[in-house]
């Protein structure tokens, strides 16, 4: 039987296991606790972190897998160190993720492609950031180069004290910093294409979304106001990525739309926040694609099923309205996903998916939707 294993126990190798379940694959995940979200979804479970080289051991034992792979970034060299030892081929690899996990790394790479990117620099003094701020306007955008998410590891600085806690933090160990340039963007918007082994690539629309206090709150599908010259454009972006990091699996790349044109922000190599909408929206979701492509089988249809597809998050709330929420959603057509996950303010602990042909109407369900699960009332 195919076997893949997946580090990380969270909500995205939650919603690889309905996809293994239909397409005959075991999911065996590595999970932090057996309450994990994961975990109560997966076929076969190994608790342990990724830093746990026993819990790895366990994870890639036999009946060994044919495959393994991550819902995260943040994977130690020695996991796959342990899956070179035992003959399980990891995916993506460890010179791909680098640029995933280590925004100066992928900065300096996408350079060097002459791929479209803010100004930016690695910053190690307040000189550093003085001298930034004075070619760019007076304001920058500083980050971690590894370890952030939703909005963590950003922050926006107007004069070189603003930096000062966070130079210190790497002056000391903490992960080194960079500085980019406040762009003027029109929108958000992000592409995803799924790569093979073999070389066999394919994109899903270019998609929009809305981001609240630095979470994403908001996904459409495709885009709107989309251009065939856009869509081409994003395509051709995220495929000389996938190719020249040799990504294997699903890779998001975010974009600022800046005067019409596109700048890369951030990249993920697997399924993504912004892809949650292909699960009903899609002919293939990011997670059936994500698994069709690390096992090297060919990949599905990313065409888009309805003319409008929007993807709402439920962010916060509390536990006890979340689990009797489903009595409340009175719209049919509301596709509900809960990850399991316990709730703090601000956290992604499910989405709503709706699927229409007019924008406006789309958009008012799948908010309605999505505040009745997290409030347990209509609004």
């Amino acid at each position: 039987m195919t076997r893949v294993a997946v580090v990380g126990g969270g909500q995205l190798a939650r919603m690889m296991a309905p996809a293994a379940t239909a397409m005959g694959v075991t999911l065996r995940v590595l999970v932090e606790s057996p309450e994990a979200s994961a975990a109560l979804a997966a076929h076969e479970t190994v608790v342990g972190l990724p830093s746990d080289a026993d819990a790895v051991r366990r994870l890639l034992a036999e009946p060994r897998p044919d495959v393994v792979t991550w819902e995260h970034e943040h994977i130690p060299d020695a996991v796959f160190e342990l899956a070179t030892q035992m003959g399980v081929p990891a995916r993506p690899g460890r010179d791909a993720l680098l640029f995933a996990r280590d925004k100066i790394a992928m900065r300096g790479r996408l350079g060097e492609l002459g791929l479209p990117m803010p100004a930016w620099r690695p910053v190690e003094t307040e000189d550093d950031v003085e001298a930034f701020l004075a070619v760019h306007g007076g304001v920058g955008v500083l980050k971690t180069s590894r370890g952030g998410y939703d909005g963590k590891g950003v922050r926006m600085v107007r004069h070189p004290a603003d930096a000062d806690d966070w130079l210190a933090a790497a002056a000391d160990g903490g992960p080194p910093l960079l500085i980019e340039q406040l762009v003027p963007y029109a929108r958000e918007l992000a592409i995803q294409v799924a790569r093979r082994p073999s070389g066999e690539v394919r994109a899903w629309p270019l998609v929009e979304s809305m981001q609240r206090d630095g979470v994403c709150s908001e996904v459409i599908a495709p885009a709107p106001r989309l251009t065939p010259a856009e869509q081409a454009e994003a395509e051709s972006i995220g495929r000389t990525i996938a190719e020249a990091l040799d990504v294997t699996g699903v890779l998001a790349v975010e974009m600022f739309e800046v005067d019409g044109r596109l700048v890369i922000n951030e990249l993920a190599m697997r399924p993504h926040n912004s892809g949650h909408w292909s699960i009903e929206g899609s002919v293939t979701s990011q997670f059936e694609q994500h698994l069709r492509a690390v096992l090297d089988w060919p990949l599905g249809d990313t065409a888009a099923i309805a003319p409008v597809t929007v993807m709402a998050n439920v962010l916060g709330g509390s536990r006890e309205v979340l689990e009797s929420a489903w009595p409340e959603v009175t719209d049919p057509g509301a596709k509900v996903h809960l990850y399991g996950k316990g709730v703090r303010p601000g956290r992604k602990v499910g989405h709503v998916t709706v699927m229409g042909a007019h924008l406006d109407d789309v958009r008012k369900r799948a908010a309605r939707v999505a505040a009745t699960v997290r409030d347990g009332e209509q609004s």
